[in-house]
């Protein structure tokens, strides 16, 4: 029997044998969790022997519980999830016509999972569609609860919209409406606090790593109540750390006396090599992050801003197809780690399909339980897989290469740890 992870005193206890809820997922989920599991497991095997173990304990959601208990989000899910904080799950579908809007959504919120974290790397001999993408080198931090997330809509013609326009009247801010009797409405919440979180824990996790820039990702040049409300907050946040780092609120606010002290300042905290706190426009962010993605290391961003980014970046090391992702609290220490993809429907059964985005998520888990050289040993193995064209179709890269199915990858792997 397994044991149960604890947060005490703010740390993560995790025993050497912890259970570890799992969800196969939907579509080609069962696929890639049959082809990754045997690879979590051998590669702590071959760290640890017999010494640690993962105890994984099946839980259900999405198509499989609805078809077993007429529920897509089972309590007993919810409550199995909490009660082992750390769990791992694959792609998930979201029900069309009723039920939850996303089960994804629903489960990041029902566990308050505030930090959507998404590393972004190239392993050399991947597809890319740019030049030098061995440049990227990112880790984005995305806010997980709020902004559309949490959107609060009113359709064409309903008393919510209805009552809305009367409102915007009232407060004499109809003008803005081109055409309110028409007009659908989605508002979005952006707190202080669900921001101050965010940003805290990019922050923590840069210094951390010895990162040398953070940047705030945000629209705030238009919509300043509540993005530009994000960079403020954001740059308050980074304030509490002191020396530990510089913001370039303080270098603007040194040159509006001297222009020299501020870049004097900059020059200082570069060559003492702080972290450097900016900001850039989103829509300045996605050019910037093609034609210099050297200049950014970890980026802190609202919700919709952050599902545009990552899948973005992704693009440039080879797809969503081997892009991990992070779900977490940092102060409950609630965590669950998920491919990125989808369920892909259409390719159900036809065992092709890469399962590398939950593999490199599961590496993810381990750093998390404090079992780095676990999650290295699975990095590791990609690694030497993609350059020598050991891979799912999607990877190859030239004719040569050896194109596995999504099980031959997992023994692949397996075999080469």
């Amino acid at each position: 029997m397994g044991e149960i992870i604890k947060l005490e005193n703010g740390q993560l206890r995790v025993p050497d044998y912890p259970t570890i809820p799992f969800i196969k997922g939907d579509g080609i989920g069962p696929e890639i969790w049959a082809s990754a599991q045997p690879v979590f497991d051998a590669a702590v095997k071959r760290v640890y022997g017999g010494t640690r173990r993962i105890t994984w304990q099946p839980v259900l959601a999405g198509q499989a519980a609805f078809e077993q208990t007429g529920n897509w989000l089972p309590d007993a899910t919810l409550a199995a999830l909490k009660r082992y904080l750390v769990a791992i799950k694959g792609p998930l579908t979201t029900p069309v016509g009723g039920g939850h809007r996303s089960i994804n959504v629903t489960l990041r919120q029902e566990l308050d999972l505030y930090a959507c974290v998404r590393p972004v790397r190239y392993y050399p001999g991947s597809p890319s569609p740019v030049r030098y993408p061995e440049r990227v080198k990112m880790t984005l931090f995305r806010e997980n609860t709020e902004d559309i997330y949490a959107g609060i809509e009113m359709g064409v013609g309903t008393e919510a919209a209805k009552g809305l326009t009367a409102l915007l009247k009232e407060q004499r801010q109809l003008a803005k409406v081109r055409f309110p009797a028409t007009s659908a409405y989605s508002i979005k919440p952006v707190s202080k606090e669900g921001t101050t979180r965010l940003v805290r824990a990019a922050i923590e996790y840069a210094l951390r790593n010895n990162e040398l820039t953070l940047t705030l990702v945000h629209k705030g040049n238009i919509m300043k109540q509540t993005e530009g409300a994000f960079k403020n907050w954001g740059y308050q946040v980074a304030e509490e750390y002191g020396d530990r780092l510089f913001t370039m609120a303080q270098y603007q606010a040194l040159a509006k006396t001297s222009q020299h002290q501020a870049d004097q300042a900059l020059q200082g905290a570069r060559a003492q090599k702080k972290l450097i706190v900016n900001d850039v426009i989103c829509d300045n962010f996605l050019q910037q992050s093609l034609l210099h993605p050297g200049n950014f290391a970890v980026i802190a961003t609202l919700n919709l801003n952050g599902d545009y980014l990552s899948d973005a970046l992704a693009a440039q090391v080879g797809g969503i197809g081997i892009a991990p992702s992070a779900n977490i609290n940092y102060q409950t220490g609630q965590a669950l780690f998920e491919a990125t993809h989808g369920t892909a429907p259409q390719f159900v059964g036809q065992n092709k399909m890469n399962p590398t985005s939950l593999l490199l998520s599961g590496a993810m888990m381990f750093d998390y339980l404090g079992w780095e050289a676990v999650g290295d040993l699975i990095r590791q193995g990609i690694a030497q897989a993609i350059a020598s064209q050991h891979v799912t179709a999607d990877l190859a890269t030239s004719t040569a290469a050896n194109v596995l199915s999504t099980s031959s990858f997992g023994n692949y792997l397996v075999s080469h740890l």
